[in-house]
């Protein structure tokens, strides 16, 4: 099966730049917290504050200040670099690219199959995440949220808690499934209203309360390559057609 992957950038990935900067801040503020440690514990910075005899107001107020500052700046700086650095690995994580459902069996789906990931149709909505076009026509396949992270299902929207622990609403992985098929339909169909390329639309994932619609399938993630195999073959996709669709689907990447 030949992968076709976008080019364009992701909406909402760190560039590499975003991650760069992120470990440059994190390390320099704990070189910052390593020279302040020095200064204040091994240069003598606190024994100028320490006064002889008995201490004025003003060296009981700057002798309080540089205890405070002794005190807070090292581990604040160390703290904030150490923040830091966890941040940019986050960042560094979301940049890698995800292995979406049909390019993880890839080798288990026919060589007559083509799979795009990150697919932007011209309509200027939403990315597809996974486009496989094939010689039953095209299928749009997502993937469902993490069973243990939804916590309504909804006909029309899902409640959904998110790694920071927030609860999110989505729309229906079922609903936005078929919406996208409907999309990629007309977008292939084009003007040609005599020939309409049959486009089907899956859900992957092991949520076991997620059932079925007319417009979409539930699969388990080792089903797809199954599911793609058994779709009917489009008779009406010649070879001139497929290679327009595959074309098409280049264009848009």
């Amino acid at each position: 099966m030949q992968v076709l992957a976008s080019h364009r950038p992701i909406q909402g990935r760190p560039s590499r730049v975003q991650v760069a900067s992120a470990y440059t801040v994190g390390f320099l503020l704990l070189a910052i917290a390593g020279g302040l440690v020095y200064v204040v514990f091994l240069a003598g910075y606190l024994g100028s504050f320490t006064p002889s005899g008995r201490p004025t107001t003003f060296q009981q107020v700057s002798g309080a200040i540089a205890w405070t500052f002794a005190l807070v700046a090292p581990a604040g700086a160390g703290l904030l670099g150490v923040l830091r650095l966890l941040a940019a690995r986050d960042r560094q994580r979301a940049r890698r690219a995800r292995i979406t459902p049909a390019v993880r069996l890839a080798r288990a789906i026919g060589d007559d199959h083509v799979v795009a990931t990150g697919l932007q149709l011209p309509d200027g909505g939403r990315v597809v995440p996974e486009l496989v076009v094939g010689p039953f026509g095209a299928a749009v396949i997502h993937e469902l949220p993490p069973a243990g992270a939804v916590m309504s299902r909804g006909v029309r929207s899902w409640e959904v808690r998110v790694g920071s622990g927030q609860v999110r609403t989505i729309e229906n992985p079922l609903e936005r499934a078929s919406r996208d098929g409907e999309r990629v339909r007309s977008w292939l169909s084009g003007d040609d209203n005599d020939h309409v390329i049959k486009v089907y639309a899956a859900v992957v994932g092991t949520d076991p309360r997620a059932e079925r619609s007319p417009t979409c399938a539930v699969l388990a993630p080792d089903q797809v390559a199954e599911w793609l195999t058994s779709l009917p073959p489009q008779r009406t996709i010649d070879a001139g057609r497929g290679e327009r669709i595959v074309k098409m689907v280049r264009a848009a990447l």
